[in-house]
C-alpha cells in the first residue's frame, strides 16, 4: 500500500516506513505537511453542518468508563422521546436555520434494560432500532431536516432499514485495541466496543453505499501506535468501498461522576499530532474533522494540522455527549476560521461528493432533498432565495480580518488585463465564498467601469412566443405543450399571423424598436413557417428589429425545407431577420445536456448554427440557463466555448446569464433538479462573465425577469451594464414559475438604474442611440390589450417528427 503527499518524503511509502516517519517525526514538520495535503485537496474552505441535536434514548447496554450520556430514568422519567418531544426539537432547529437532525442514542438499551423493553412495546415496537426508523421518517415528513444516525453496531438489515430515511450514518470506531476492552479497561463490559464488531458494521455500511463518519478517540489509554493502526483500518475499509465520507479525531475529556473522572486528558500537542497522522494516512480528499468545542480557545489552531470541517454545530441545542462542553456560536466560528485565512462554509450531513453522487448514495426521495437543500459544488444553500421567487436576497457582510488569497488576486489581475483564463482558473474563480465573492464582484465591476462607464443600457422591446406546442421533452421547461391535445400547465395555442401582426404594431405605437419571437418547435411548422413570418412582420413593420429564432429553430426550420443551415440562414436575413437569440444553448456541455435535454441541439450543433449566422453577418446574443444539474465546471466550459467562438467570428452582442426558475419546471418536480442556483452564484456568473469574456464581449446583461428590482439592484455591481428589455409580453419564465411580472417600462426601468447610482441609457438591439422622439413615444404607453391565444389548428401540411428530421439532417451544416 502506498501513500501520496506533495513533499518528498511523503510522496510513496509503504506502510511500515509510513509509521516509522510518524512517530519519529517532529510535530512542526508533520503538521505542515498535513495542513499543505489539506489545502490540496479542499482549499481554503472548512465546512460544518448546522445541525439539531436529538437524544432518543440516552438508555445503553454499553458502560464505558467514560461516558455521562448513558444514564437510567429516574422515577416518572421516560426512557425514549415521544413522538411530540422529537418534533419539537426538530421543528426548534428547522426555525433556526437547520439541514440536520442528529439523532445519538445508546445501543439497543432493550438488551439490558426492562424499561426500555416494556416503553418501546407500548409504542408498538420491538426494538430501539424500529423507533428510530419511525422518528427519522417523522422528521423528514414534518420538517424536511435530513437525518443523520448514530445508532451503533448493526446488522445489514437494521442499516439498510435506516438507509431509507436517514442521508447518512456513523459509528466511532474509536480503537482498534481489544486490550482497552479488558478488566479495568475504559470499555469493559461494553458488548459493543468490540473493535471487530465496530469495523464490521463500517465495512456493512459500505456495501450498502451508506455515506458514513467514523473516527477514533484518543486520550483514553490506548498508544500512539494504535492511533495510526486504527486509522489504517479505517483508511483500507474506505479504499474499498469509497463510503467513509469523515474522520472525527477526539479527544477525550473527563466528566465527574465517571470511572475515568480522574484519568489524564490528551494535551493539545497529543491532538494535533494525531490530526495530523489522520490526513497524512488518509489523503487529500478525505474530510477530517475535530470538535472545536472540546478544544477551548485553541480551537482555531487544529485547522494548521490538516482538518476541514468542524461537525455539527447546533444553534439551539447542548452537545448532549459533552454538555460540559458548549458549542461556539456559529458566527464565532467563522471569525476563528477566518484567522488562520480559511472560510467558513455550511454544508448537508451528507458531504458534497455524495451529495452530487446522491443517486448512488441515497435512496430516491432522500436524493430529491440533498437536491434540493445543496449549492453547485454539493454545499447547503446558505440562504431560501431561488430565482423567480419574491423573497429579497440578501448579501452577507464579509468577515472581518479574513486574510486576502494571493492566488485568486492574481487570477483577477490576468483576466482584466485580458489574458485567457482556462477550466481551471475560471471553476476556481465560481468557488468564491464570503469575502472572497466582493473581490471577485468588485474586480468584475471596476473592468466593467472601464469598458462601459457608468452607463447601464435597456431596450423597449416586445416578446412574441407565437406556439407552446413543443416537439421536444426539455426537463427544465415549464412553457411547452407536448401535443395539440396536451393541457398540461395550461392550454397549448399557435398564434395566427393577424394576432403576430397586431402585437408587432401595439410594441411599435409603445415605442418598442425590436420584436423578439420564439416558440415551440412545432410538428406542422416548416421553414417556411419562419420566413413567412419574417417577411410579414418586415412588410407591416419596416423598421421594426426582428430579433428572432433559437439555433434549435433554424436546425429544424433548415431540416424540413432540406436546406443547409447557412442556406436556410440566408434566406431568413433575405426575407428581415436581423438577429437571432442565443437561447437553446442551455449549458454547452454534453454532460449536462444529456440529462436536461437530451433530444436537442448538441453544443457543436449550437455553435454550428451560431457561428454560421455570424459569418452571415446576422449577429446573436449568447446565454446560459443555469442552477439545475450542472456544476461549476460546466459552467467554466461554457464560457470557454463562447469565448472561442466570439474570438473567430465577433458575433456575440452580449451574454446574458439566465438562472434557472425551478417551480415549475418538469425535472424539479420530479425531484431532480436544485432549486436554481443560489444568489452567490449568480451574482458570481454575472462577475465570472466579465472577466472570462473580457475583452471578446463587452457587455454583460441580467434578467430582471428573474432576479426581481431587489436581486437587479445588487447584481448591477457585480459587471452588468444591461438591464435587456421591456419585454411587454414574458410567458417562459412565467410559465416557469417566476413572480417579477411581465413588463418593465421605460420609467421603471430608469428609476432601478438610477437607484443603483448609474446612469440610464435607452438603446436599440444593437447598442446603438434610440431617437428622442422614440424614446418618448415609450413614455407613459397605453396599456396593453388583452391577449388573443389562438387555438391549435389542424394543417394539411404535416411536415416528419423534429426529431427524426434533426437525426436525419444532422443540421445539414457547411
Amino acid at each position: 500500500m502506498t501513500h501520496t503527499s506533495l513533499s518528498d518524503p511523503w510522496r510513496t511509502v509503504d506502510d511500515a516506513a509510513l509509521r516509522r516517519q510518524l512517530l519519529d517525526g517532529a510535530l512542526p514538520d508533520l503538521m505542515a505537511h498535513a495542513e499543505a495535503l489539506c489545502l490540496s485537496g479542499h482549499g481554503r474552505i472548512v465546512s460544518y453542518s448546522r445541525k439539531v441535536f436529538i437524544p432518543l434514548t440516552q438508555l445503553c447496554r454499553d458502560l464505558c468508563h467514560y461516558c455521562t450520556f448513558s444514564r437510567v430514568p429516574g422515577r416518572g422519567q421516560k426512557a425514549y422521546l415521544t413522538p411530540d418531544e422529537v418534533l419539537a426539537i426538530a421543528r426548534d432547529g428547522q426555525r433556526a436555520g437547520c439541514t440536520e437532525a442528529l439523532f445519538t442514542l445508546g445501543e439497543k438499551p432493550e438488551l439490558r434494560h426492562a424499561v426500555a423493553r416494556d416503553e418501546l412495546a407500548r409504542m408498538g415496537h420491538d426494538s430501539t432500532l424500529s423507533y428510530l426508523t419511525a422518528m427519522c421518517a417523522l422528521v423528514l415528513k414534518e420538517t424536511g431536516l435530513l437525518p443523520h444516525v448514530n445508532a451503533g453496531t448493526m446488522q445489514a438489515d437494521e442499516m439498510a432499514a435506516l438507509r431509507h430515511v436517514s442521508v447518512s450514518q456513523g459509528l466511532m470506531l474509536e480503537t482498534i485495541s481489544d486490550r482497552l476492552g479488558e478488566k479495568g479497561g475504559p470499555h469493559y463490559r461494553s458488548p459493543d466496543k468490540v473493535p471487530v464488531r465496530r469495523l464490521e458494521t463500517i465495512r456493512l455500511a459500505g456495501e450498502l453505499a451508506v455515506p458514513f463518519t467514523s473516527g477514533i478517540l484518543i486520550g483514553i489509554g490506548e498508544t500512539r501506535e494504535e492511533r495510526i493502526d486504527a486509522l489504517l483500518a479505517l483508511r483500507d475499509l474506505h479504499r474499498q468501498y469509497g463510503h467513509i465520507q469523515e474522520i472525527i479525531v477526539q479527544n477525550f475529556r473527563a466528566k465527574p461522576r465517571t470511572p475515568m473522572a480522574g484519568h489524564p486528558e490528551p494535551d493539545i500537542g497529543e491532538l494535533l499530532w494525531t490530526i495530523a497522522c489522520a490526513r497524512l494516512i488518509l489523503g487529500p480528499e478525505m474530510n477530517i474533522q475535530a470538535p472545536p468545542n472540546l478544544s477551548s480557545a485553541d480551537y482555531p489552531r487544529l485547522l494548521t494540522a490538516g482538518i476541514n470541517d468542524w461537525g455539527g454545530i447546533s444553534p439551539v441545542t447542548p452537545d448532549h455527549v459533552n454538555p460540559e462542553a458548549p458549542w461556539p456560536a456559529i458566527e464565532r466560528l467563522r471569525a476563528a476560521t477566518a484567522t488562520q485565512g480559511r472560510l467558513l462554509v455550511p454544508r448537508l450531513p451528507v458531504y458534497p461528493r455524495y451529495a452530487l453522487d446522491s443517486t448512488r448514495w441515497q435512496e430516491p426521495a432522500l436524493a430529491t432533498l440533498v437536491r434540493q437543500g445543496m449549492d453547485a459544488e454539493g454545499f447547503a444553500r446558505d440562504d431560501d432565495w431561488c430565482p423567480g421567487s419574491t423573497i429579497t436576497p440578501r448579501v452577507r457582510p464579509p468577515v472581518p480580518g479574513l486574510a486576502p488569497d494571493a492566488g485568486l488576486a492574481a487570477l483577477l489581475d490576468r483576466a482584466i488585463a485580458g489574458e485567457i483564463l482556462g477550466e481551471a482558473d475560471i471553476t476556481r474563480l465560481f468557488a468564491a465564498r464570503d469575502g472572497e465573492v466582493e473581490q471577485v464582484c468588485n474586480a468584475a465591476d471596476a473592468l466593467r467601469r472601464m469598458v462601459n462607464g457608468d452607463k447601464v443600457t435597456y431596450v423597449v422591446n416586445r416578446n412574441i412566443n407565437y406556439t407552446n406546442i413543443c416537439t421536444y421533452k426539455c426537463g427544465f421547461c415549464a412553457f411547452s405543450k407536448g401535443s395539440t391535445e396536451d393541457h398540461l400547465r395550461g392550454k397549448p395555442y399557435d398564434l395566427d399571423q393577424g394576432e403576430v401582426l397586431r402585437r408587432v404594431a401595439e410594441a411599435a405605437a409603445r415605442g418598442a424598436t425590436e420584436v423578439c419571437l420564439q416558440g415551440g418547435i412545432h410538428p406542422h411548422y416548416t421553414g417556411d413557417t419562419y420566413l413567412t413570418l419574417a417577411r410579414a412582420i418586415r412588410t407591416a413593420a419596416p423598421d421594426m428589429h426582428i430579433h428572432a429564432f433559437s439555433a434549435l429553430e433554424v436546425s429544424q426550420g433548415a431540416a424540413t425545407l432540406g436546406l443547409p443551415v447557412r442556406d436556410f440562414l440566408a434566406r431568413l436575413k433575405a426575407a428581415g431577420l436581423s438577429t437571432l437569440p442565443g437561447t437553446a444553448a442551455e449549458v454547452l456541455d454534453d454532460e449536462v445536456r444529456d440529462i436536461i435535454c437530451p433530444d436537442k441541439l448538441s453544443t457543436a450543433e449550437w455553435l454550428d448554427v451560431i457561428g454560421t449566422a455570424h459569418e452571415l453577418g446576422l449577429p446573436t446574443t449568447a446565454t446560459i440557463m443555469f442552477g439545475h444539474v450542472d456544476q461549476p465546471v460546466h459552467w467554466a466550459r461554457h464560457l470557454i466555448r463562447i469565448r472561442d467562438l466570439q474570438r473567430r467570428t465577433g458575433g456575440f452582442t452580449e451574454f446574458v446569464p439566465l438562472p434557472f426558475v425551478h417551480m415549475e419546471a418538469p425535472m424539479a418536480l420530479r425531484g431532480r433538479t436544485r432549486k436554481g442556483p443560489t444568489f452567490r452564484e449568480v451574482r458570481l456568473m454575472h462577475a465570472v462573465a466579465r472577466l472570462v469574456l473580457h475583452p471578446h464581449i463587452a457587455n454583460i446583461q441580467l434578467s430582471w425577469v428573474k432576479l426581481g428590482p431587489a436581486g437587479a439592484h445588487i447584481v448591477l455591481d457585480g459587471g452588468v451594464n444591461d438591464l435587456g428589455g421591456t419585454l411587454m409580453d414574458e410567458s417562459i419564465s412565467r410559465a416557469a414559475g417566476t413572480r417579477h411580472g411581465q413588463e418593465m417600462p421605460p420609467e421603471a426601468m430608469e428609476d432601478l438604474i438610477l437607484s443603483a447610482g448609474r446612469t440610464p441609457r435607452q438603446r436599440t438591439t444593437l447598442y446603438g442611440p434610440v431617437d428622442a422622439a422614440m424614446q418618448a413615444q415609450g413614455r407613459g404607453a397605453a396599456p396593453l390589450s388583452p391577449l388573443v391565444l389562438t387555438p391549435p389548428r389542424k394543417s394539411e401540411n404535416k411536415r416528419p417528427q423534429a426529431e427524426q428530421v434533426r437525426k436525419e439532417s444532422v443540421c445539414h451544416a457547411e
